[in-house]
């Protein structure tokens, strides 16, 4: 049985949540632990406290583990995609919807609508339910990362680790797997400051070190 909380209402992470970055009792914010951390950030796409909870200093990344650098994002990522990836060619090899083309020539095998369709769940349901109960996909967790939300530290709720899923998966499944992968996971390298890849940018979350 897992000893991790349960989310909580509507997917929500539970209020107890370890991750969660809370002010000291008593106080609504002002003047909490956070404000003596240095504010690096300050001023970045997001402006102040981005999305105007009141309870946070300006730098949401204050009283977070330092973020996570771009290879080991990179090389979970990786691990995540083989792991799903042998679940998807085992269950599609099993029920015979791989292409097989045959001619005097050629021979040329490839996806079908359905392998890509099944691609696509698989990827979108592990992601999100890994997200949700942890923050981790198994890439992530033996390489020592973690998605957080960016507005509080905590886990992402079911509802944002979908939309986050949803953005990093589908094209991938569908049609542009390479490019869409270097796109999206790519743009953390670049992304100032929370080095979020496109998938972070419409969660609104972050990827930190668990080390």
């Amino acid at each position: 049985m897992s000893s991790e909380p349960p989310p909580g209402p509507g997917g929500q992470p539970p209020e107890d949540d370890p991750f969660r970055k809370q002010p000291p009792p008593g106080d609504s914010g002002a003047g909490s632990p956070y404000d003596s951390q240095p504010p690096p950030y300050q001023g970045g796409p997001y402006g102040g406290d981005p999305y105007g909870s009141g309870g946070y200093p300006a730098d949401p990344l204050a009283g977070m583990p330092p973020l996570a650098d771009g290879g080991r994002r990179t090389l979970a990522r990786i691990i995540d995609m083989i792991m799903v990836a042998v679940v998807v060619w085992l269950l599609t090899w099993a029920f015979r919807v791989n292409e097989l083309d045959m001619s005097a020539d050629n021979v040329n095998y490839g996806k079908s609508l359905v392998q890509s369709v099944i691609a696509a769940v698989l990827y979108i349901s592990y992601d999100t339910f890994m997200m949700s109960r942890t923050g981790q996909t198994l890439g992530k967790k033996w390489l020592g990362m973690r998605v957080a939300n960016l507005d509080n530290g905590a886990t992402p709720s079911v509802q944002t680790s979908f939309v986050r899923a949803l953005v990093l998966w589908i094209p991938f499944a569908f049609c542009c797997a390479c490019i869409w992968t270097a796109i999206c996971g790519g743009w953390s390298f670049f992304d100032k400051p929370y080095r979020q890849g496109l998938h972070d940018k419409a969660a609104k979350t972050v990827v930190v070190s668990t080390r």
